[in-house]
């Protein structure tokens, strides 16, 4: 238009391929020699991310909670535009090290003669303040809630007086007494009389700073049976915790109360033919939570319903094909774990054999399976024999929703 020779329009660089990650398989962290035994205190028991990704927190079998932070996202760009990045090989995911702490110490509980271990069996992170990060930890039976932050180092500079400053009748500089004096074994100063002059020493604040994990909140003593998953809700005041038979709501800043909101123990301990195995909140509806049971079922739970939420909203199950039904068949359906996707419209599932997707909206049947290791069906006997087939996996799904995770055997 203004007579200007219009550039030539010119290839878009093509991106670069996408390097597959090398996946190892490791139970501890560090490196190890050629012979070495792990320790069973250091084989990790618990592992999760914050929710931008860039921290991770790791719990042992020794109750440590070891923390690492990400260093290859200085740009702190979001969890789902980082993993929708085309990233070449030198920019796959890099953590090192911060910080760790003992969370957990082993415990005894005399009144039922039961030993504690300190195993921590989940981790959560909660909302960040002022610069601070909080987790929750939990081993059997006790959960605390640890505050991590950043503080200055305070170091000792020099003494409030200096004895070989003094004038030689032993009275401090810029003292007007009088009269002899004698030095203490310490290197202080006896006034005349007898009475000594301390040395104290002068802290002050340097540049320097460290990490350092503070214990705020210790929950114990509400549970019978052993804890096998903590949520923490989208409101930042709140969390459940939930063990076989019972799931508990807590506040955050009240540490000996909590309020039993799911109850499936039955009056004749005969009668119980299912139990709890994991529970989550909704990822953003505070009133929404979810708990799968030993029976392959997952029921929807709605807190404005009742104040025990005995009746679910919704029930998810897949039914049996007719004829299909075996001796293993109960043992292997028990959902181990759950989780809600980021925007709460999935949840993923994971039982023995498979890995399930659910539409919130449809309860008619999975949208999606996954078969594991199928490859184990013909020996489940051999399985059920050495006790493997009770075995517990844990899933989860990446932020954009395109990928799930899962464990089996090597």
């Amino acid at each position: 238009m203004n007579g200007a020779a219009a550039p030539e329009p010119t290839e878009a660089p093509a991106p670069s391929p996408q390097v597959p990650l090398d996946w190892r398989f490791s139970q501890v962290f560090g490196e190890r020699g050629a012979g070495e035994d792990v320790q069973d205190v250091d084989i990790i028991s618990a592992i999760e991310f914050n929710k931008s990704g860039h921290h991770l927190a790791t719990g042992d079998r020794g109750g440590r909670v070891v923390l690492f932070e990400r260093t290859d996202a200085k740009d702190h760009v979001s969890r789902k535009d980082a993993e929708k990045a085309d990233y070449s090989i030198s920019r796959h995911p890099e953590f090192r090290y911060k910080t760790e702490f003992q969370s957990h110490e082993p415990e005894f509980d005399y009144l039922k003669s039961l030993e504690i271990e300190e195993k921590i069996n989940k981790i959560k992170w909660c909302q960040e303040t002022n610069g601070a990060s909080f987790l929750l930890s939990t081993n059997d039976k006790t959960i605390k809630f640890w505050k991590v932050q950043e503080k200055k180092v305070k170091k000792i500079c020099e003494m409030n007086m200096n004895p070989s400053n003094a004038p030689a009748n032993g009275s401090p500089a810029g003292s007007t007494m009088c009269g002899s004096s004698a030095r203490t074994p310490n290197g202080g100063i006896l006034k005349p009389g007898g009475l000594p002059l301390l040395r104290l020493p002068v802290v002050v604040t340097s540049q320097e700073t460290s990490l350092a994990a503070n214990c705020r909140r210790v929950y114990a003593h509400a549970h019978d049976y052993h804890i096998n998953s903590i949520s923490n809700n989208s409101d930042g005041e709140t969390f459940i915790s939930a063990d076989d038979l019972r799931i508990n709501l807590w506040n955050l800043e009240i540490s000996n109360q909590s309020f039993n909101i799911v109850d499936v123990k039955p009056t004749n301990m005969e009668d119980l033919t299912e139990v709890i195995t994991s529970a989550e909140f909704h990822p953003s509806h505070c009133n929404t939570l979810a708990y799968s049971s030993s029976k392959g079922s997952i029921r929807l739970v709605d807190l404005r319903q009742s104040a025990l939420c005995d009746t679910h909203s919704k029930l998810f199950e897949q039914h049996e094909a007719p004829g299909s039904r075996s001796f293993f068949t109960e043992i292997i359906a028990s959902i181990s774990d759950i989780k809600f996707s980021m925007d709460g419209r999935h949840i993923l599932s994971r039982d023995y054999m498979t890995l399930k997707l659910w539409d919130v909206n449809m309860d008619s049947g999975p949208v999606a399976t996954f078969q594991v290791h199928e490859y184990l069906r013909p020996k489940l006997c051999d399985l059920y024999e050495n006790d493997s087939i009770f075995d517990k996996f844990e899933c989860c799904q990446s932020g954009d929703g395109l990928r799930v995770a899962t464990g089996s055997y090597r």
